[in-house]
């Protein structure tokens, strides 16, 4: 049993007492009860949220009790594909949409405009960003778009964020001040240099993305090269990086005001409040050899419906999804998470039109690339993450990183489709 089972927290709440507008608007019988499971990788802001959503919705429906389990993201993957395949798991998953490949190719989510209740009207009611087809089907309703990274700049370090990647290198230079007598220093920038998708945005930067339209691997470019070349400068020739810098390091820094520029997603936002940091974000710079902006992918999260989820229970399971993709819902997110909404109406909050931190957060979103929902995605990230790290090591050349890469995904793609 992986850590992550152990970690996983399950909750189920009685229902309180309600009305049963929810239950006869589902087709069941006065007091049939109903028990939906769903499985969620959020984090704890976004999971007191749903908990909130969710006990609200048992208060409307008291036949109805909902019971979640929290994951990481790999193992809600491999766990539900597991459970799917055989013939069990929840009735609901959450994640994100580059999930939706996989489950689909392996047929263990159900497309959700077949399914009755949530045809073309409802679908009609979301930003026509926020969703993605396979083979022409909808594989999950989001709850949120974007998962998008930005610049976050250190107001105490950096009073304005920079235009250009040049400029982004001489102002991280100024605030970088080398550690002395063992006390840790303050660095210009960080990122996560172990992780693809940080590497991502540089490469739309420099030219370059990650497939073809054909769903082809297209890693061996000479934007794959440059950005490749550009993050390894970061840490060898500007020295505005740290030597070590994953997730964990890079957040450490910035709560400490040790760093002042960071690149990071929507979800990290609350956490540098409660630390107390004075921030502002922006879009990432463009890049100042190409005019071209730094595209960060963007993403939706959302909920998808089981294959095997009992026929009985599919009315309240649509009745949730509706809450909790709702307008109502989203902007209440929107407030205390900072998250894009994917329902249309929710725009209309007045919290939504007037937040400034929504407003630069949307420009970012503006200028990204959608991430590819499609099931080679999962052989191209595996390929550069250690491509990516073995330059960032100084271990390889960009050039014959990209090579690798490029080779490596397409032995995985031949090897997953065989």
């Amino acid at each position: 049993m992986r850590l992550a089972w152990a970690m996983a927290r399950v909750v189920a709440t009685a229902a309180v007492a309600g009305a049963l507008v929810l239950a006869a608007g589902c087709g069941r019988a006065p007091g049939s009860k109903v028990t939906i499971t769903v499985w969620e990788q959020m984090d704890p802001p976004e999971r007191a949220q749903f908990e909130k959503h969710i006990a609200e919705f048992m208060k409307r429906d008291t036949n109805v009790v909902i019971v979640h389990q929290n994951y990481d993201t790999e193992t809600l993957r491999t766990q539900f594909q597991t459970a799917a395949n055989g013939g069990s798991g929840p009735e609901i998953v959450f994640g994100p949409s580059d999930q939706v490949g996989p489950f689909s190719v392996m047929g263990i989510i159900q497309p959700l405009e077949q399914v009755e209740g949530l045809g073309p009207a409802y679908f009609a009611g979301f930003e026509a960003a926020s969703l993605d087809t396979l083979d022409g089907h909808l594989y999950y309703a989001p709850d949120q778009m974007g998962n998008h990274l930005v610049l976050i700049y250190n107001r105490r370090l950096a009073p304005r964020p920079p235009g250009t990647t040049d400029e982004l290198i001489a102002m991280a230079r100024r605030a970088t001040v080398p550690g002395r007598g063992g006390a840790p220093g303050t660095y210009g920038l960080v990122l996560n240099m172990v992780e693809p998708f940080w590497l991502a945005p540089f490469l739309a930067g420099y030219g370059g993305w990650v497939m073809d339209a054909r769903n082809q691997p297209t890693l061996d470019s000479p934007g794959m090269v440059q950005s490749l070349r550009f993050l390894s400068d970061l840490r060898t020739v500007h020295r505005v990086i740290p030597q070590e810098c994953n997730y964990q390091v890079m957040e450490t820094l910035f709560k400490e005001n040790k760093a002042a520029f960071l690149v990071n997603g929507p979800w990290s936002w609350q956490g540098y409040r409660a630390a107390g940091v004075d921030f502002g974000i922006a879009p990432l710079p463009r890049v100042s050899s190409t005019g071209n902006w730094c595209a960060p992918m963007t993403a939706s999260k959302g909920y998808s419906i089981n294959r095997n989820c009992p026929k009985g229970s599919l009315p309240a399971v649509v009745a949730l999804l509706k809450y909790l993709t709702g307008p109502g819902v989203q902007a209440e997110n929107a407030r205390a998470l900072l998250t894009l909404p994917s329902a249309t109406a929710a725009y209309q909050d007045s919290f939504v039109k007037s937040d400034e931190f929504l407003r630069q957060s949307r420009a970012a979103y503006s200028l990204g690339r959608r991430m590819p929902v499609v099931p080679e995605m999962r052989a191209i990230w595996d390929a550069m993450r250690p491509q990516m790290e073995r330059v960032l090591n100084g271990q390889t050349s960009p050039d014959s990183a990209a090579k690798n890469m490029q080779a490596m995904a397409l032995k995985q793609i031949r090897l997953m489709k065989e």
